[in-house]
């Protein structure tokens, strides 16, 4: 298995491992143009991972500097593992991928959001020394 950078070829692929987890895509010109788009950011970073020339996997990787105190902290935005592939490795692969660009970057600090339903997603960003904040933080969204 191999982690690369996402190329816009691979836009077919990773809209169908979006929609396995219900994000419905639109058409692959626009997901291509979207892994153009963060490509070219430097805080931004798109992998998969590639085995026999099937892409298994995406992760999606944000950066951005703190405010309140030095240095900066990484998101993992998206991440979605083909659900033939699950409990492979490919996932904590394509996290240490994620990981090691934010590290790269000065980050001191990662942060992943899980829908409260994916339980397994849960247990596996924990076993991996993510701690869950459920009661000591409150997420907030509006639309704009």
């Amino acid at each position: 298995m191999e982690i690369r950078l996402a190329q816009t070829s691979d836009a077919a692929a990773l809209n169908d491992l979006l929609q396995q987890l219900g994000y419905a895509q639109g058409d692959n010109e626009t997901t291509a143009d979207r892994i153009e788009n963060w490509g070219k950011e430097d805080s931004s970073a798109v992998y998969v991972a590639e085995a026999d020339g099937e892409v298994l996997g995406v992760i999606a990787v944000h950066t951005c500097p703190f405010f309140e105190r030095a240095g900066s902290w990484g998101r993992i935005v998206a991440l979605v593992v083909d659900e033939h592939a699950r409990g492979k490795g490919v996932g904590a692969d394509l996290v240490a991928a994620a990981e090691g660009f934010a590290t790269s970057r000065g980050c001191v600090r990662m942060e992943v959001t899980s829908n409260d339903r994916r339980t397994d997603a849960h247990a596996f960003y924990q076993g991996r020394g993510y701690v869950i904040q459920t009661g000591k933080s409150s997420r907030f969204l509006r639309d704009l």
